[in-house]
């Protein structure tokens, strides 16, 4: 049994762009599809797409690549289980000079930095991914 899923799902995401996989299949649940989604707005992945029915619900996640090189390079899980970390909208900068994003988990839902300042909400910062 996973203890953390929201690492579960980035570390998976990491380590098939690290193999050179095309795309990763990871079981379902409507938070990470947001999370998907979030990353596809930054870039790191290509498209999400919900595979099955019910119980057999999974996520096909393509991998973005530039060439031959991941986008995705590296991922930093900030907010765990056994402590959370929470952001205000003015607090948010820039991470990596602007090569990095972190996701954010808002009241207007799972957001990129860019966006949570555009909106100017804070939230419970999940992970940083460059």
């Amino acid at each position: 049994m996973v203890t953390d899923p929201i690492a579960d799902f980035i570390v998976r995401i990491k380590n098939a762009s690290d193999a050179g996989k095309d795309s990763v299949s990871i079981p379902y649940s409507a938070l990470k599809e947001s999370i998907a989604h979030a990353l596809v707005k930054g870039g790191y992945i290509s498209s999400v797409e919900t595979k099955g029915k019910k119980i057999d619900k999974t996520l096909e996640i393509v991998i973005s690549y530039i060439g031959k090189e991941p986008r995705l390079h590296g991922i930093d899980r900030i907010s765990k289980p056994s402590r959370r970390l929470y952001q205000k909208s003015k607090d948010i900068r820039m991470f990596k000079s602007g090569f990095g994003n972190t996701i954010l988990s808002t009241p207007q839902g799972i957001l990129i930095d860019a966006d949570a300042k555009k909106a100017k909400v804070g939230g419970e910062v999940l992970f940083k991914i460059w």
